[in-house]
């Protein structure tokens, strides 16, 4: 069996006069994360094939879990983590401003309730919101926090 791998996009911005630094983070849709807040908010990001360059899914996944078209601009690689499902997850941070209201989520089906036979569409975030590092770092599932540390090493050097 091969190893499951994701890649995604880290947005950041930097406001007022003093530029601070601000992440853009997803919410996951579906009943599982819809009364959760901590630990509930993710990079958009995706699965991807192993004939699929990692960059370019981080790319396509940023447009099926947003619904608008990644940004252009340097793409700052921040590496690889893997999480505690044993996926590979890449990164790469890009500097970008984005409106939220403007997102227009993909969605995914599911059995639900589960064991009823039913099956309903839920968006895969139900929102986006940018968030300084400090709020990010705890409204982030924790395998993901390592990203917003080296994304601020970057950014202080």
């Amino acid at each position: 069996m091969t190893q499951k791998r994701s890649a995604g996009l880290l947005l950041f911005r930097r406001t007022g006069p003093e530029r601070a630094v601000e992440v853009l983070l997803g919410h996951m849709g579906g009943p599982f994360w819809e009364h959760r807040d901590a630990g509930a908010w993710s990079i958009p990001k995706g699965e991807y094939e192993p004939d699929e360059a990692p960059r370019d899914a981080a790319r396509r996944e940023f447009t099926e879990e947003i619904g608008l078209p990644p940004p252009d601009g340097p793409y700052l690689p921040l590496g690889e983590v893997k999480q505690t499902s044993g996926k590979l997850v890449t990164v790469w941070a890009v500097e970008a401003d984005l409106d939220p209201a403007l997102m227009q989520p993909g969605t995914f089906t599911m059995e639900w309730p589960q064991g009823s036979g039913r099956t309903e569409e839920f968006p895969e975030l139900d929102r986006v919101a940018w968030f300084t590092p400090a709020t990010a770092r705890g409204r982030l599932v924790v395998p993901q926090v390592p990203f917003l540390e080296r994304l601020l090493g970057l950014l202080a050097d």
